[in-house]
């Protein structure tokens, strides 16, 4: 099985449950992962303890998640460290999913404006070809955010909006929330034992 070299971001729109959810997810896949960077902007800390009420970073210290060897998979970034592996496309990721994403961020990216480790990293994996995976929560869109999109898409994105599905009758938030973690991971190409259309 392929072992996943990943890059998650997370930046500061409503709905750190995504972020949250995502990777309490990935360290349940920790034999489909080699590594695993983690990027919280400044909002995201922010909104991650206003709405979840505690601190991401301390939560997903780098070094109490270890595999059966001892060995750190999950590891935070800082978001002004540019010296940091996925700012060089040299690194090798496989792919980034930037959840919950900003339309700020979203749009950054879509400019080419790398004004940190978080928006560089989207940068680099436009340009490598790589999967970049952003799950937008948002509503209503406008023009902007739209043309956005748009480019982004163009140029090799993957736009995954927060949009859970009803299908599965998910009986919790958590399990509404599963819904899309699930899809954006299927999309990063992990195998999942998940709920499927028919």
């Amino acid at each position: 099985m392929k072992k996943h070299r990943l890059i998650v971001g997370i930046t500061g729109a409503s709905g750190a449950i995504y972020g949250k959810m995502l990777l309490e997810r990935l360290q349940g896949l920790q034999d489909q992962i080699e590594s695993c960077g983690i990027i919280f902007s400044e909002n995201a800390k922010a909104v991650w303890k206003f709405e979840i009420g505690e601190d991401p970073v301390r939560v997903f210290d780098p070094d109490g998640v270890e595999d059966p060897d001892g060995v750190n998979k999950f590891k935070v970034y800082q978001p002004d460290n540019f010296f940091a592996p996925m700012a060089s496309g040299s690194s090798g990721y496989d792919a980034m999913i930037i959840c919950p994403c900003t339309m700020g961020t979203l749009g950054r990216i879509a400019s080419g404006i790398s004004s940190d480790l978080l928006t560089r990293a989207a940068d680099v994996m436009l340009k490598e070809r790589k999967k970049l995976i952003l799950v937008p929560r948002e509503t209503p869109l406008n023009l902007i955010h739209l043309n956005n999109m748009k480019l982004l898409a163009e140029s090799g994105a993957l736009i995954c909006p927060a949009s859970p599905s009803f299908y599965s009758k998910p009986p919790s938030i958590e399990a509404l929330v599963m819904t899309v973690i699930d899809r954006v991971l299927g999309l990063a190409g992990f195998e999942l034992d998940t709920y499927t259309w028919g």
